[in-house]
């Protein structure tokens, strides 16, 4: 395997203490981490790295082409297959002989650490070492690969370092690591594998250290999990071990709980390993108050090291030293919230986007759209706003989420009834947590009169015309109506006003558009919707006795004048009509993707009638997108093809009527049976009752229009921002124009200074440019990073306890039983049919009577509806958009069902009962 003369190469095999985290990229997280470590003085055994270049030049001799047609295979066959050959080819590949005279130099030079006398390591033909992998993609901030790839422990002799080495880099391509890597989003092409060798520790306990609560998230205390022998008993999780919570602050035992530790890993005598069954459940602990404090010492030190929450992996060696063999960031911890002016005591941050049904982060422009809008909606409750661009202290962002401190709320006895009870029909989940907290002594009340918010509420209400408006809307229904569509009209007047020249006047405006138009549209729209609501409340009084469960729901399917049903039947009548004009055409058009038929539609070879639809329906909903209040997303109108793919999906469905004109027909046909029934008790009951049942069929459809309009207001200030980000990319600024939605107002405003004339050629200018265009560029990876975050916190204390966690998954429905989620009833009736999980609607391919399984859904998703035989969200409560919209096509829906889009897979079919609210699992 070496050829004469070799000599070492020491830039593809370095000590560990030579490196740092900033290594990542060749010497991947793990082995970085160990060399920041030791050049932190942490006890760390000191090896050495085989870095990744020495596996590019494995795999480019294996076939890199190989790699990419892995990443490329969409049967999975074929991608098993294929990883498979990939795998033998690199497990049998030669080092180059420099780079194995480099790794045996290396390896001769170890020295034992913490041995026993006579012990398995003794008298051996070399070091007993650890060969690890450690990988360019693994322990990112985003995504912990931790676990994919392979380990070999009690490695003995040159020989079997270099053969373990090249295993180690065959792991990268093992059926679970592809499969982990493809689910994220990561290729294995562009992946790379550096290798760690280190001394093995003799260990007689080893294990994790969890320097936060990794199931609740709180920072105070800190999780340990312990059992005898080597740590891979406890990381593989072979072993049920010892687990002790302490307090991060003294390292005092808080809980402790004996393990069965039936099993351990023993290094034996020449190399490998063997797992040894313990005959007898050992009831004692095996780590006393010592070594706890000792290991929370050390984590203390860590986190103050690395700056955030570790998962470490540590072993205590026969002479009772502490060894660190690993750590990486707990990825799966939320960020937290902090308020500007905060003090002592704990506080509760409501997440307010997935209230909205937005699990996704807003863009940073995104979030000072929302603080300027809630700096107008304090100044209208009379609070003193210090920077409206800042917005309100309760209001923060912590991993791209917005977040509102909802502690004043918990500690007044009117916050604790009003807010639960708005929650309990937008998003029931979070409403159940909120009223957990009312037991926490942290949260103990505070004001027991409502008079503090009523001095808020009140003067507020009543300058803006809110009683007024919603009663006038009770008495006269169209006046109401009629009142909506003149202001949508103004609004739409203003907006459609020319707009300045110049950059700074623009952002200037877009600015104005957020704070002087947004708010208005409030008090001019919401009360009519409520006033239909209202309607509803006083005919269900009138009805009491008379109508069945679920009865009264009914009478809200297909309601008039609802802006984003509206829009789902214009698409679904224009496939309708592209399957009559063109029948050839739509059978080719309906197995096409939206980005093929947006590439069509720009190159204009799309069938006229549907050219001309999409132009006509992109002119009246353009503005709309999924997750459509953050500016910074692309809308329809740019980016049509979820629109075209949504088209191409109602073109698989068989010829039918509207869904919506179906809807209608039910919803009036039970307010009349409702009101019948009502008549045959009291005739004036029966006419108060189909008066109300009128109203609230009249005006209810309009609580889509506060949203409708608003969205309208941010496509304007998209408009306004993209033109100053384009006149930045054009002036060197930015590095394109969808950069400024990663800046905030004032950082706009500040790169507006450096684009001026008199500046473009100064160096200062040129340096501010630079330091700008890093900006967002962090910005975006920390954006690409939280896009693929899959759980976020209904409600995240400052200490970072997710109280949901306390509170067990699926209480919303009742307790849980095997093969059943449940949830809460949004729209009744039952199907049992495949599930199709989609995560983001832009590229959903929904088969006709599929169940759609998604964390949340606004205006955007909506189209998917029409499709749909059932819809399950993990969002949302009984008037949440997506519980309304079911009902109104008539879908069976549960909603607010935890954990649904993990515990469902695409395929599964699955039972829905909509007025039950159970999901029964294959």
């Amino acid at each position: 395997m070496l050829g004469s003369g070799a000599s070492p190469a020491p830039s593809v095999v370095l000590p560990l203490a030579a490196l740092r985290a900033t290594m990542a990229a060749e010497a991947g997280g793990k082995a970085a981490n160990l060399g920041e470590m030791l050049s932190a003085g942490f006890d760390v055994p000191a090896g050495f790295c085989v870095l990744a270049a020495a596996y590019r030049e494995a795999l480019g001799a294996a076939g890199r082409s190989l790699a990419e047609e892995v990443d490329a295979a969409d049967d999975d066959e074929r991608r098993l297959a294929l990883s498979a050959r990939l795998r033998g080819l690199l497990a049998a590949a030669d080092l180059s002989p420099a780079t194995a005279a480099a790794v045996l130099e290396a390896y001769a030079a170890l020295v034992p650490v913490g041995a026993s006398d006579g012990g398995p390591f003794a008298d051996g033909p070399g070091v007993a070492v650890a060969v690890r992998s450690s990988a360019t993609t693994e322990d990112l901030p985003g995504a912990s690969f931790a676990g994919q790839q392979e380990t070999f422990l009690n490695v003995v002799g040159g020989d079997a370092v270099l053969a373990a080495v090249r295993r180690c880099w065959a792991s990268l391509w093992t059926d679970r690591a592809v499969a982990y890597r493809r689910s994220t989003g990561f290729r294995g092409a562009e992946a790379a594998l550096a290798v760690v060798v280190q001394p093995l520790v003799d260990a007689t306990v080893a294990g994790v250290l969890f320097t936060a609560d990794p199931v609740a998230g709180t920072r105070t205390r800190m999780a340990i999990d312990a059992s005898p022998g080597l740590g891979e008993a406890v990381v593989s999780g072979a072993v049920d071990p010892d687990h002790f919570l302490a307090d991060a602050a003294t390292g005092r035992i808080i809980e402790s709980r004996v393990g069965a530790k039936a099993l351990a890993v023993r290094p034996t005598q020449g190399g490998g390993t063997e797992r040894l069954v313990l005959a007898g459940a050992d009831p004692r602990l095996c780590l006393g108050p010592r070594e706890v404090g000792a290991l929370v010492a050390l984590g203390r030190r860590l986190e103050e090291h690395f700056g955030g929450p570790q998962d470490a992996e540590w072993a205590i060696s026969a002479d009772g030293k502490v060894w660190l063999t690993q750590t990486r960031p707990i990825t799966t911890l939320h960020p937290i919230p902090t308020r500007r002016d905060q003090t002592g005591g704990t506080r509760a941050w409501f997440c307010f986007s997935l209230a909205q049904g937005l699990t996704r982060p807003l863009t940073p422009m995104g979030h000072a759209c929302i603080r300027l809008l809630a700096s107008s909606v304090a100044l209208q409750a009379g609070f003193r706003a210090t920077d409206r661009e800042d917005g309100p202290a309760v209001v923060a962002e912590a991993g791209g989420r917005l977040f509102i401190d909802a502690t004043a709320v918990l500690r007044s006895r009117a916050g604790r009834q009003l807010a639960p009870r708005v929650l309990d029909v937008m998003e029931t989940r979070s409403a159940e947590v909120l009223r957990s907290l009312a037991s926490d002594p942290r949260f103990a009340l505070a004001a027991r009169s409502p008079l503090g918010l009523l001095r808020r509420i009140g003067p507020m209400a009543l300058r803006n015309r809110l009683p007024e408006t919603l009663l006038g809307a009770v008495l006269r229904p169209d006046s109401g109506r009629a009142a909506v569509r003149r202001f949508g009209a103004g609004l739409e007047a203003r907006l459609s006003l020319p707009t300045p020249a110049e950059p700074a006047a623009r952002l200037a405006r877009a600015q104005e558009l957020v704070a002087g138009e947004a708010f208005p549209i409030v008090p001019a729209t919401l009360p009519v919707a409520a006033a239909g609501f209202v309607s509803l409340g006083l005919a269900a009084a009138l009805l009491r006795g008379v109508a069945r469960p679920g009865e009264l729901q009914e009478v809200l399917r297909g309601l008039p004048g609802n802006a984003t049903t509206l829009m789902d039947e214009e698409l679904r009548v224009l496939a309708e009509r592209v399957r009559s004009e063109s029948p050839d055409a739509a059978r080719d058009l309906a197995g096409r993707t939206g980005e093929d038929l947006a590439g069509r539609l720009a190159a204009g070879t799309l069938p006229e009638v549907l050219a001309d639809g999409i132009a006509g329906f992109l002119r009246r909903y353009g503005h709309r997108a999924a997750a459509e209040i953050d500016v910074g997303v692309p809308r329809w109108r740019e980016d049509p093809a979820p629109v075209l793919s949504m088209v191409a999906a109602l073109l698989r469905r068989d010829p039918g009527s509207g869904a919506l004109a179906a809807a209608a027909r039910v919803g009036e046909e039970a307010a009349r049976m409702l009101s019948a029934r009502a008549k045959d008790r009291s005739r004036l009951r029966g006419a108060a009752a189909a008066a109300f049942l009128k109203r609230a069929r009249a005006l209810a459809g309009l609580r889509e229009e506060p949203k409708f309009l608003l969205v309208r207001v941010f496509d304007a200030v998209r408009t306004e921002l993209l033109a100053v980000g384009r006149h930045l990319a054009d002036e060197g600024v930015l590095a394109d124009r969808d950069a400024i939605f990663f800046l905030t107002f004032a950082e706009a405003r500040a790169a507006l200074a450096l684009a001026q004339p008199s500046r473009t050629h100064s160096g200062a200018a040129d340096d501010g440019a630079r330091r700008l265009r890093a900006v967002v560029a962090r910005r975006r990876a920390d954006y690409a990073r939280e896009m693929r975050r899959r759980h976020v916190p209904r409600v995240l204390l400052s200490d970072g306890t997710e109280p949901e966690a306390a509170l067990g998954a699926g209480t919303a429905g009742g307790p849980q039983e095997p093969g059943i989620l449940r949830g809460v009833p949004a729209s009744a009736g039952t199907v049992a049919a495949a599930a199709r999980v989609v995560l983001d609607p832009g590229n959903a391919s929904l088969l006709p009577g599929e169940v759609l399984v998604a964390p949340s859904t606004d205006p955007g998703w909506t189209p998917l509806f029409l499709t749909a035989g059932a819809l399950v969200m993990e969002m949302g409560g009984s008037n949440s958009h997506g519980a309304v919209v079911a009902r109104e096509y008539g879908i069976p829906a549960v909603v607010g069902v935890p954990g649904a889009t993990e515990r469902i897979a695409t395929g599964d079919r699955i039972e829905v009962d909509g007025g039950a609210g159970t999901v029964r699992l294959p």
